[in-house]
């Protein structure tokens, strides 16, 4: 009874620690980028910060700067010289205050080329960690490549109705070169009720397929119900059609770009869908999926594939801090750009309205995201998702 029960607690912890372990990567990575940049541009570091609210520990630099983990550990932030929070909404009672020192190494009287740098290194240091971890695992495992030969077609699939035949070997999709069945799939499962025109090789012969993958409905643990395009395709399953691939530097840096796009790409194909309505915003997920997610690929997968998950979140938080909503990164670098087209900066005024929008948005947007983990974790106790 001891051991099933120390099992279970075991069992339980894991999520919460594989969420932590991927998320504070993440995290210290996107804010190191603002704090590495800052640094170089002469700005002055009151904070850094992995968590929000009460610290836990912390420590202070040579330079001044206070290094700390705090109790809620969804984020992080950067506090720069001239900041009145974590967020980088100046501090107007503050700087009025400055010295002409602290002026010089005040984040706010820096020039615009030095802020815009500062503010985009967060988001461009998440996109060199997923290349970074993407090039690694393949440089250090490479990968098991299946040819995109088709063994069968499944009878009344779409597959079926755009003609494609057993032994076909799938050479683009749409212009793009396919180089195993993988590229081919993950193409098919974002492409529902899209049309694709595929160039097969049918015994040497170069044909012109059209088809348009079903649209299939999956529970994915964590995330609930997922749209997913399908064709009815099988993969072959000659060991002649499977080999093992290993990669040098170059070659691993560039899979590491390539899949670091692809999921840049898969996200945006996501939004674009989610606004002509083709996609269910039942699909957005928040900490509570997120905790699920890592959990699962660490129990079922161990460290590798949570490295994985690393890079796939790292892009995405990287993309999301880029869209135009003040209060994120994107928003600091919207309110930039038409300073640097007005030639001097919104009024106090206007940025003020703008970071309470952004607030808003950004509170309703996780609100919503954590109800759909609620909802998708409701449904999976009650048996009735996976």
């Amino acid at each position: 009874m001891i051991a099933t029960s120390l099992g279970h607690i075991g069992s339980i912890l894991i999520y919460p620690l594989a969420f932590l372990f991927v998320l504070t990567i993440v995290v210290f990575v996107h804010e190191f980028g603002h704090f590495w940049v800052g640094r170089r541009c002469g700005v002055g570091v009151k904070a850094f910060s992995i968590g929000f609210g009460r610290e836990l520990l912390g420590w202070n630099d040579r330079h001044g700067t206070r290094w700390k983990v705090s109790a809620v550990p969804l984020g992080g932030y950067v506090k720069f010289v001239g900041d009145m929070n974590g967020a980088s909404v100046p501090d107007d009672a503050q700087m009025a205050r400055m010295s002409p020192e602290e002026r010089a190494v005040s984040f706010h009287h820096q020039s615009l080329a030095k802020r815009a740098a500062v503010v985009a290194a967060g988001p461009v240091a998440n996109f060199i960690l997923a290349i970074l971890v993407f090039a690694g695992i393949a440089f250090f495992t490479g990968r098991q490549v299946l040819a995109p030969r088709i063994e069968a077609v499944q009878p009344g699939s779409a597959a079926e109705a755009a003609g494609f035949q057993a032994g076909d070997l799938v050479r683009s999709i749409d212009g793009h070169t396919i180089a195993s069945f993988s590229d081919m799939q993950r193409i098919i499962s974002t492409s529902a009720g899209d049309a694709l025109d595929f160039l097969v090789d049918r015994g040497g012969r170069s044909l012109s397929l059209n088809a348009t993958p079903a649209v299939k409905e999956i529970d994915v643990p964590g995330f609930g119900k997922q749209r997913m395009g399908l064709l009815g395709l099988q993969g072959s399953r000659d060991p002649a059609d499977l080999q093992h691939v290993t990669y040098g530097p170059l070659d691993s840096l560039e899979i590491g770009i390539g899949e670091t796009w692809s999921v840049v790409d898969r996200t945006f194909n996501y939004l674009g869908k989610l606004v002509s309505g083709r996609e269910s915003p039942q699909q957005l997920s928040g900490p509570i999926g997120i905790m699920r997610v890592s959990g699962d690929v660490a129990a079922m997968g161990g460290i590798g594939p949570l490295v994985g998950l690393i890079a796939i979140l790292s892009v995405s938080i990287g993309l999301l801090n880029l869209f135009p909503i003040p209060l994120l990164d994107g928003g600091h670098l919207l309110f930039y750009a038409i300073e640097a087209i007005r030639g001097r900066p919104l009024s106090d005024r206007a940025q003020e309205i703008g970071f309470r929008i952004g607030l808003a948005l950004v509170v309703m947007l996780m609100l919503f995201a954590t109800w759909n983990d609620i909802v998708h974790l409701g449904a999976s106790l009650s048996g009735r998702g996976t």
